[in-house]
């Protein structure tokens, strides 16, 4: 029998939640900072938001999934900065996938993060195919519910003064989601508040419930660090406004590399290895690269002692002309910043874009 028909033995199920562990608590505990990623449009060049996107990802090889351009390669460069466990041991990535493909897929898409050189902590899989039916076809799109629980499951896991930083697309209302998560965790919502909210976004009834079980189960503190936008559909910047700076949203993964280089979660080897990755795997040319470089500048995301180490480097590698200069001021650390980095109030239920 194969792992098609007994997944159920190996994940711990829990409504539409399917969650897979790959190592032991003890290691989860240990991580004190955790990456948490949606998995289509995100980190695969997947479609599952619609019955033939879905069969054609959970009948697609693990060899022909193709990544989003230049995530293998980043996801290669953050495990080697933050392994945890023995170190006489095969490293442990601290990191979870969250994805809305059903959990007969799990085989398939270890075997391709195996081909990718990742080794993630869990992954959380959503168990869809039962919703394929006419009176269900709704539900297959409906993602709020399934990710919050299974946002929520994973912090129970985690010790009390983990961070995380958390990735998404603009397909499934991820900022919405993240956010939301952090606001449950950090109850900047009341409870009639939260469940009014989540039943706005189409969560049932089952799935509301578990979620404030959950938050009455962990920690009274905000886990999230940072949120990452892949702008899969070319969604206006400009509607992330309202999440805050915590909300950074992305044209492609070479922005979001930028932005993790300033944070000091890579190095400029680790910038060039994801240029160059995007350069010779997809297509992108410097050009490109460069004029993602200077949206983040003029949105003023990329502070001034950043910039000043990425432009040599990158005149250097030939990417940038040496007479390149800003056409407009660069922020720094002293500069008040007029957008909040949290806002006390998030609009989740008009959704403008």
């Amino acid at each position: 029998m194969t792992n098609w028909q007994h997944w159920q033995k190996r994940a711990q199920i829990k409504g539409d939640v399917a969650f897979f562990s790959y190592t032991t608590p003890g290691v989860e505990k240990e991580a004190s900072q955790v990456f948490v990623w949606d998995l289509d449009k995100t980190y695969l060049d997947t479609s599952i938001d619609s019955m033939s996107g879905l069969l054609q990802t959970i009948l697609e090889k693990a060899m022909n999934k193709k990544n989003v351009p230049g995530t293998g390669v980043l996801l290669q460069a953050l495990s080697r900065r933050t392994q945890v466990g023995q170190k006489d041991q095969i490293g442990n990535f601290p990191i979870y996938f969250i994805t809305a493909s059903p959990p007969q897929m799990e085989e398939r898409i270890i075997e391709k993060m195996a081909l990718d050189q990742l080794r993630p902590l869990g992954c959380f899989f959503k168990d869809n195919l039962k919703n394929l039916k006419p009176n269900r076809w709704w539900r297959l799109t409906k993602q709020v519910g399934f990710k919050l629980q299974a946002l929520l499951e994973l912090r129970t896991r985690l010790r009390e003064d983990v961070r995380q930083i958390c990735w998404g697309d603009d397909s499934e209302s991820d900022a919405i989601i993240y956010n939301l998560y952090s606001d449950i965790c950090a109850r900047r919502l009341s409870t009639n508040e939260a469940r009014y909210v989540l039943e706005d976004l189409k969560c049932t009834s089952d799935q509301i419930d578990e979620i404030l079980l959950l938050q009455s189960q962990i920690p009274d503190r905000d886990p999230v660090e940072k949120i990452y936008i892949n702008l899969a559909k070319d969604t206006d910047p400009d509607y992330y406004l309202k999440f805050g700076r915590r909300t950074l949203p992305t044209m492609n993964t070479f922005q979001a590399t930028l932005d993790l280089y300033q944070f000091g979660f890579l190095d400029l080897k680790d910038v060039y290895e994801v240029a160059n990755n995007m350069t010779s795997e997809y297509d992108f040319t410097t050009e490109e690269l460069m004029m993602s470089f200077q949206e983040l500048l003029r949105r003023g995301v990329i502070q001034e002692k950043t910039y000043q180490k990425l432009k040599p480097f990158f005149c250097e590698k030939g990417l940038l002309h040496k007479s390149f200069a800003p056409d407009m001021p660069l922020v720094n650390e002293e500069t008040v910043v007029h957008d909040p980095w949290i806002p006390d109030r998030i609009d989740y239920l008009n959704d403008f874009r």
